[in-house]
């Protein structure tokens, strides 16, 4: 298995903000999937077919930059109404290879913030990856495992998926531990495939179990898109996810989405109808620290209106690569997630 790893430290100054008579530091984490980030050469070894030039969608090099130049608009903007700055931590899902993510980071909207990138090859059937981007100025990596999730289909052969990826490190001075996630998708029905997102939430819950064993008081944050919405079983029985703060226990899961999805806010949209599968939950440990660590803030969609398709039958959808078949040039069919991160500095 093969993983790519870039690291190299410099001095960016974090923001700072006074609320309350405190003042606080404060970092931005951001999930984002970027819908089929593919480059435009025929890879043997997946079915990629389609993103090639020669392909059904005629994806050609120009198309590809566009693509490019457009997703770094929105990855450099995320937060920005906040902390001035573009996200320290992006989980990112849909990217085909190592080198689509070297595009992303080296293009002059990101090249100036220094990300550093964690990847890992999995063995999807369309080549289509998950990614971890770091400010190299915020945080520190020190250990990253892609975790496979092993699947059957009916017929009982293999069914290949995305891994689960772990990065652990130092954001600032204080542990913290990452899993970027792309659960099974809902393909043939949400009930027909829904057996699929209770595995990847078992190994979810398998990989947040064991960091906990290691350490009870351990940071944990999990994002991902998950093909669910918060009030699903997979995680509201196997990971048993919490809405609310109260009572809410060191190592429970807290998911603050929950409430944006009772409000009927939603990342990505299918039929009329608004799913919030891109989500954030993390360790009880986050909510309240007073110890002058990191803590939890507050989570939103990030859904500009250059971001929505402004006129036909999918006026105020995120606006896509293609739709109904047609290349019209958007940035990706799911609108980005972030969450802020504070703690005292006074």
């Amino acid at each position: 298995m093969r993983y790519y790893l870039l690291l190299f430290l410099w001095y960016v100054p974090f923001l700072a903000f006074s609320q309350g008579g405190h003042t606080y530091k404060i970092r931005t984490i951001a999930f984002y999937n970027i819908e089929n980030l593919f480059d435009t050469e025929n890879d043997s070894l997946t079915f990629d077919d389609d993103r090639t030039p020669e392909g059904k969608d005629n994806w050609t090099q120009e198309r590809y930059l566009r693509k490019v130049e457009n997703l770094t608009k929105v990855l450099s903007e995320i937060g920005t109404e906040v902390t001035k700055t573009s996200p320290d931590i992006i989980g990112l899902c849909e990217v085909e290879n190592k080198k689509v993510v070297e595009d992303l980071v080296n293009h002059p909207n990101l090249i100036g913030k220094y990300y550093g990138i964690v990847h890992f090859d999995s063995p999807d059937e369309r080549g289509i990856d998950v990614a971890f981007l770091y400010k190299k100025s915020a945080f520190i990596p020190n250990t990253f495992k892609s975790h496979r999730l092993l699947l059957s289909n009916t017929e009982g052969f293999r069914d290949y998926t995305r891994d689960q990826l772990v990065v652990s490190g130092f954001l600032d001075d204080e542990q913290i531990h990452f899993i970027v996630n792309h659960w099974p998708s809902r393909s043939g029905g949400e009930a027909r495939s829904k057996p699929f997102r209770i595995a990847a939430a078992t190994l979810n819950k398998r990989i947040i179990d064991s960091i906990i064993r290691i350490d009870v008081t351990a940071k944990i944050i999990s994002m991902g898109d998950f093909n669910d919405d918060p009030n699903d079983d997979s995680l509201k029985k196997i990971l048993k996810t919490k809405g609310g703060r109260e009572s809410l226990k060191e190592n429970d899961l807290f998911n603050p989405m929950e409430k944006l999805h009772k409000k009927g806010i939603g990342s990505l949209a299918y039929r009329d109808k608004w799913n919030l599968f891109d989500q954030f939950f993390f360790t009880g440990s986050f909510i309240n620290d007073e110890k002058k660590n990191y803590s939890f803030w507050k989570v939103g969609v990030y859904n500009p209106p250059y971001l929505l398709s402004q006129s036909g039958k999918y006026k105020g959808y995120p606006f896509r690569t293609y739709a109904s078949g047609s290349y019209i040039g958007g940035y990706s069919d799911h609108f980005p997630v972030y969450l802020y991160l504070i703690k005292k500095t006074d």
